[in-house]
């Protein structure tokens, strides 16, 4: 059954079926959908992986979010949650094993569900050459499944509490120093650093312009 919770974020999973008493494998997956129809893809993956019967196969689906706090040119906060990886969804699929080469791999049906949802591109992959003969077209895109260490990542990062402060400086804006030892000072950008949430501004300091290290929370543009 399809659950929206975090469980087992760990891409390979063994869990025990009651009903069976065998191990169910799973991996951790990402589609590339149209930019933003996450939220639609989420909704209508749900809907039909009920209607179509994978909703067993289909364990969970994310869309990994961090919060953001966007500072607005009147120096208003805006805090929202904002997506990690636009134009990726997340799921966790039950694998089945092929009959053939022993492999545990998205059994057909779970795929088939996948790839024709509205607004869904196409699995995150490998491309697979097309045998001679079938044209010149593009190839089948191999799922490939997401690693430990990329999942630990992702969802170590989806669920820090400490919200990352974002704006858009430009060098030459003039800004307000809203907090700290400068506040009420009044400078002109020089450098913006926004991985860090920081820039540096020329401050003037004593009759001489001095660069001052601030963080974008500690500011406001001049209108």
């Amino acid at each position: 059954m399809i659950t929206d919770d975090r469980y087992n974020l760990l891409p390979d999973s063994d869990e025990e079926n009651s009903e069976e008493q065998k191990p169910i494998k799973s991996r951790w997956y990402a589609i590339q959908v149209a930019s933003g129809c996450e939220k639609k893809v989420k909704a209508s993956l749900l809907q039909r992986a009920l209607t179509m019967g994978v909703s067993e196969n289909i364990l969970s689906i994310e869309i990994p979010q961090t919060p953001v706090v966007r500072l607005k040119k009147d120096g208003s906060r805006q805090q929202i949650d904002e997506k990690i990886f636009p134009g990726y969804v997340l799921l966790r699929v039950r694998l089945a094993e092929d009959a053939l080469t022993g492999k545990w791999e998205i059994g057909d049906e779970t795929w088939q569900v996948v790839k024709t949802t509205p607004h869904v591109i196409n699995f995150v992959g490998s491309e697979q050459k097309r045998a001679p003969g079938m044209g010149r077209g593009r190839g089948h895109v191999k799922p490939k499944p997401l690693s430990p260490a990329e999942v630990d990542r992702i969802f170590r990062q989806s669920e820090q509490s400490e919200p990352v402060v974002k704006a858009d400086f430009s060098i030459g804006e003039q800004i307000l120093v809203l907090d700290g030892p400068f506040k009420d000072f009044e400078g002109e950008v020089i450098e913006v650093t926004p991985e860090r949430s920081k820039l540096k501004a020329l401050l003037s300091i004593f009759g001489r312009d001095t660069p001052v290290e601030l963080e974008f929370k500690q500011v406001k543009k001049q209108t």
